[in-house]
């Protein structure tokens, strides 16, 4: 686990385009390989639970996270 500069704690992921996630019930951090962090407010846990359940999360951060939050 890595915190990231806003302080939360990050928890590695097994990804191709996903480094770390991080979830402190409101706020889901997602850390890419290479653009960096992106912070989303208002995510419910059961998205955060599926993205950390999925196969690929990079496709299911793109089809249920991604310009939603």
């Amino acid at each position: 686990m890595v915190p990231t500069v806003s302080g939360m704690t990050m928890i590695s992921v097994s990804s191709s385009a996903i480094r770390a996630v991080g979830y402190d019930g409101y706020t889901l951090s997602v850390e890419f390989h290479n653009s960096g962090v992106y912070d989303h407010p208002g995510v419910p846990y059961e998205v955060y639970a599926g993205l950390m359940a999925a196969d690929s999360k990079g496709t299911y951060y793109v089809r249920y996270i991604r310009g939603r939050y």
